[in-house]
């Protein structure tokens, strides 16, 4: 019996929508000209974001900025890793179409994926003054719904620092379940070994 493996798709071919819409957010893959907003984000919320994220150990300057969210605009289309900024939606909060876009809040996005097994991470950050509002659950969910409806995905997961509690909490109230935590698993940014929570959701169909 010959084993038939999938053919991997041409990433560049994958339709991915740009822009994706909730009550309250608009989601949308980053552009050149973003990065003085992102700075702010940054800046704002270094405190919160610096036991986490390797990215936010200092204040970076508006070009690095700039320069962050050109490359993360590339690696969009070329389908290697699809990052989206949240920014908060102005005008109608209906869910209606329609309504622009006000300051960047954060960022969620689909990260280490594979398009044949159809495996997608989400990753999501706030800054400080848009917390404590349930935008994170907003995010996750669509760009969860997103996976599983445009992508058809199998296998969607979140993966936090054990000591993560914030980022815990979103999972949770996202309906991920946890399936274990694996010891010793990554670095810190203190660069000292840390355990990772692995949630998940999953389709077999």
């Amino acid at each position: 019996m010959v084993m038939r493996v999938p053919a991997t798709p041409d990433p560049t071919l994958i339709e991915v929508p740009e822009l994706v819409q909730t009550p309250r957010l608009v989601i949308a893959m980053p552009r050149a000209g973003d990065g003085q907003a992102l700075n702010a984000a940054v800046c704002e919320s270094l405190d919160d974001l610096k036991p986490w994220m390797p990215w936010a150990q200092v204040a970076p300057t508006s070009e690095q900025s700039e320069g962050v969210a050109r490359r993360m605009q590339a690696r969009f289309m070329l389908r290697e890793d699809l990052a989206y900024y949240l920014f908060e939606r102005l005008g109608d909060s209906s869910g209606a179409s329609g309504g622009g876009k006000g300051r960047l809040l954060g960022g969620v996005g689909l990260h280490r994926f594979d398009w044949v097994l159809r495996r997608f991470e989400i990753g999501y950050w706030l800054r400080s003054s848009a917390q404590g509002r349930g935008l994170a659950v907003e995010a996750v969910n669509a760009i969860s719904e997103l996976a599983f409806t445009r992508f058809r995905a199998r296998r969607v997961e979140i993966r936090m620092d054990q000591d993560n509690q914030r980022s815990r909490a979103v999972a949770e109230r996202c309906g991920f379940e946890l399936e274990g935590v694996l010891r010793c698993d990554t670095l810190g940014v203190d660069a000292l070994p840390c355990d990772t929570r692995v949630y998940s959701k999953i389709r077999r169909a």
